[in-house]
């Protein structure tokens, strides 16, 4: 249009409320990401184990079935119990799921726009630094809820429904351990990917890096624990520091000596560490040497 005809008018419409702007990042981001089939079939592939259980639970709740088994003198009538190692298995299974999908998640959200200098168009307008890094971690938190504690959460209501709201009442704790340990779990993973991504600005690199970091992290503490008898090296192994979290959670025995208030320390150590990575990459500015 051209600036004499005078004709022009600004945008009168309604706007986004300021406290989600952050959000419109993460409504195109899991977009872009679901276009992906690789993506599509490994999110879905994470729901096999839990729907497997769903079908076990109604299972070990029907009577006519077990008794087709003689399972009738195990467990109370039960073909299995449902107590902390239940959900222990189902976490762990699926905290493996999730890393997984985040290899291929994360290092594709903020590497776009330092290759293409996009941070200074988004960081012109009335988005900060903490929005953005808000915006883009939502797409894991997201991604990865729905194949952690939703159903984790949904799987402890079916046997509450199933047993009784008693049950439910008395082993309450696991319903917590789903939500803590997960969301530990999902933040370590947003934080740490987010930040590869940010240093890496190949795709491909960052993924195998991220790989990289949490293989290697547990081949040094395994290493360090059989030269020196140290259990030292398995506070830089996330995996092992959250697995000795949800055993806490879930209460059941650790496979660590590990305290669990020291794990809680060096997960949120790393937590900052990530965020302090992120500080120094996402700025409205670059500097070309």
């Amino acid at each position: 249009m051209a600036v004499h005809k005078r004709n022009y008018a600004a945008y009168s419409g309604p706007t986004t409320p300021r406290w989600s702007r952050f959000l419109i990042l993460t409504r195109y981001s899991v977009r872009s990401i679901f276009q992906s089939k690789i993506i599509t079939v490994l999110f879905l592939l994470s729901y096999a184990f839990p729907l497997f259980l769903v079908a076990a639970l109604y299972f070990n709740h029907n009577a006519y079935l077990l008794s087709l088994l003689r399972m009738n003198q195990l467990n109370h009538g039960r073909l299995m119990t449902i107590d902390g190692k239940f959900f222990m298995g189902l976490m762990g299974f699926q905290a493996s799921a999730a890393f997984l999908l985040t290899t291929f998640v994360g290092p594709g959200l903020v590497s776009p726009d330092l290759v293409n200098n996009a941070l200074p168009l988004y960081f012109s307008r009335q988005l900060s630094r903490t929005e953005y890094v808000l915006g883009r971690g939502s797409v894991i938190f997201l991604i990865l809820s729905a194949i952690t504690w939703i159903p984790g959460v949904i799987l402890f209501f079916i046997e509450t429904n199933l047993e009784g709201w008693s049950w439910g009442w008395d082993h309450i704790q696991y319903l917590n351990g789903i939500l803590v340990g997960s969301l530990l779990w999902i933040a370590i993973l947003a934080l740490l990917s987010l930040s590869v991504s940010a240093w890496v600005r190949w795709k491909v690199v960052a993924g195998g890096l991220l790989l990289g970091v949490m293989f290697a992290t547990s081949a040094f503490a395994a290493a360090i624990h059989g030269v020196l008898n140290s259990n030292a090296g398995f506070y830089l192994d996330p995996a092992a520091l959250i697995a000795v979290i949800f055993a806490n959670l879930f209460d059941i025995p650790k496979n660590s000596d590990i305290p669990t208030l020291n794990a809680c320390v060096a997960m949120l150590a790393m937590c900052a560490f990530c965020v302090w990575l992120l500080s120094r990459k996402i700025r409205a500015f670059q500097v070309v040497r």
